[in-house]
């Protein structure tokens, strides 16, 4: 009962990663504000939450618009509660050569991914504790190596790693710590999720299962990262493996690439 009492908000809670994190926070004890833009999948989260647990609130939100957060915020406030942790989880990946995106495909995985997480950012800060809150940041590995066929989504983990980065020694002084989470391949809808951020749930995941981490395995080794408010955690063993590669062999990494290797297709509508 690590989180015993504590109040976790999550963005992007409907499914994959932050609904494993829900599970995972509720059976330790957090109480619960979980936002998303399918409200009707986050009451299926808030279902399945493993009893007893905490406060569960479950509120409606889009981290491309502005205001909602703030309100989401400010919700919780009314409710006299205070906010301990908060987990910018929210984000889809746009797949494709340069050659075949246009600018409006990357300015929709800013949005989404690197204006997300700063909206988050900017509602949360006033409210959380002082000294002891925490900001937990998803990254992914993508944020430490790039790959061909994912510009777009590279390019905004990229950006997600060094806000992380700048951040922590930020607020430090507050008390307030910052935790990035890198992800390696977990099962999730991000491949089911086309360019426009619209999930096929039908659509076959183009990453075999051997290679996928279960969700639930990946947050609790998350929830283990944020208890022990590490600066970094990168999640699955061929994450790790990549990013030691990376900077310690990336003619490895490069020759794979020229080989043929190429980051997923974007997934079709059946």
């Amino acid at each position: 009962m690590r989180f015993q009492g504590r109040t976790v908000l999550i963005t992007g809670a409907s499914s994959g990663i932050g609904a494993a994190l829900a599970r995972r926070l509720a059976a330790e004890g957090a109480h619960l504000v979980l936002t998303a833009r399918r409200l009707e999948k986050l009451g299926e989260v808030a279902a399945s939450l493993p009893e007893p647990h905490g406060d569960v609130r479950i509120l409606e939100c889009d981290v491309t618009r502005d205001g909602q957060l703030d309100e989401v915020v400010a919700q919780v406030q009314r409710s006299g509660a205070k906010l301990d942790i908060v987990i910018a989880n929210a984000g889809f990946g746009v797949a494709g050569a340069v050659q075949r995106l246009a600018l409006e495909d990357y300015r929709r995985q800013f949005e989404t991914n690197v204006f997300g997480v700063l909206r988050t950012i900017y509602a949360v800060l006033p409210a959380l504790s002082r000294p002891g809150g925490q900001l937990a940041i998803i990254g992914s590995v993508a944020g430490h190596v790039p790959q061909a066929g994912a510009s777009a989504y590279g390019m905004s983990k990229f950006a997600v790693r060094a806000l992380a980065e700048s951040l922590r020694a930020e607020l430090a002084p507050e008390g307030i710590a910052v935790t990035l989470i890198s992800p390696g391949f977990v099962d999730s809808d991000i491949r089911r999720t086309d360019n426009r951020g619209v999930v096929h749930e039908h659509a076959p995941d183009s990453v075999p299962a051997w290679l996928r981490v279960p969700t639930d395995r990946a947050a609790r080794e998350i929830c283990d990262a944020i208890y022990r408010r590490e600066r970094e955690r990168v999640v699955t063993v061929h994450g790790k493996l990549i990013v030691f590669l990376y900077r310690h062999a990336p003619w490895l990494i490069r020759w794979a690439q020229r080989s043929g290797v190429r980051a997923r297709p974007e997934p079709a509508a059946r």
